[in-house]
């Protein structure tokens, strides 16, 4: 008698006691410290070169006013915690794939095969799109900030235009001059911010999609919250960016029209599964779920 074949929806026979799993858990963090550590080390070797390109948007607004891009330390320690930080992040985002790939290697064995084809686009999707925000964010709404910022430098006085100020009593006043002197750890800390959060922006259709995907969200439900979305967004926007108009529009701008992207995306699977299901009988040709 022929051996039953595996069911193709069945969980991998891998079972294991509770113990077990743990020490594999283990292991996977093990194994993705590790390849943070090794990366964050080989990052702070060139905390330099990363550094630069990351004032990059700063020294063009800078140069375009004819200015030189000089930042300064207020701490003695600033500069040292300041490689640190770069080197964290520069860590973070090279062993990422490790870290991704132990995650999934971890979870994988308890699903079933259609849940992993369902899974595994969203998992390589998700970090596409955060870096495509990160990039937007560098290359477009942080020239469009410090432009922004920097417009409320001026100019001082000489002190002979002082002098002949007074003496012809025109301007007795003298115009105090206000110029840019930006800390290291400062910067790095807003333009983090900045590419941090447009990162996570940029989520939204990978979020809502999954979520549709799941049965939590619907295309009808995410149509009619449209007037939530909209005041979410905006106070996003007010939140993460700073107060500027221009920069707020295009915030708004990019991440609604994720939440429309989204919106097509949740439909595309509602239609999906529906055509499953009058092909496994379950539903009529003219009802959907």
């Amino acid at each position: 008698m022929p051996a039953q074949s595996k069911p193709e929806d069945d969980i991998e026979d891998n079972s294991a006691p509770l113990i077990e799993h743990l020490a594999e858990l283990r292991s996977r963090i093990i194994k993705s410290l590790l390849a943070f550590v090794l990366a964050m080390m080989v990052c702070f070797t060139v905390w330099n070169p990363i550094f630069n390109f990351l004032t990059k948007p700063l020294c063009d607004a800078l140069m375009a006013r004819g200015q030189e891009c000089n930042l300064i330390l207020i701490q003695l320690q600033e500069g040292f915690f300041v490689a640190i930080r770069i080197a964290m992040l520069g860590g973070f985002v090279l062993a990422f794939p490790v870290i991704a790939t132990q995650m999934w290697r971890f979870v994988a064995p308890g699903l079933y095969r259609s849940e992993k084809g369902a899974f595994l686009p969203f998992l390589i999707a998700s970090p596409g799109m955060f870096f495509l925000g990160a990039a937007f964010a560098f290359y477009i709404v942080t020239p469009l900030a410090f432009t922004f910022f920097l417009g409320f430098q001026q100019p001082g006085m000489l002190t002979g235009e002082v002098m002949t100020a007074v003496e012809g009593e025109e301007n007795p006043l003298a115009q105090v001059g206000i110029a840019f002197q930006g800390s290291v750890n400062e910067y790095l800390s807003l333009t983090t911010r900045f590419i941090i959060a447009f990162g996570l922006c940029f989520q939204l259709p990978v979020l809502l999609t999954l979520m549709g995907k799941a049965g939590l969200v619907s295309a009808s439900g995410l149509r009619a919250g449209r007037k939530w979305a909209v005041v979410g967004i905006l106070a996003l926007a007010a939140f993460v960016t700073p107060p500027d108009v221009i920069t707020q529009i295009i915030l708004f701008t990019v991440v609604y029209g994720l939440y429309e992207i989204s919106i097509r995306l949740v439909e595309r699977v509602e239609r999906k599964r529906n055509e499953e299901l009058r092909a496994e009988g379950i539903l009529d040709e003219d009802e959907e779920l």
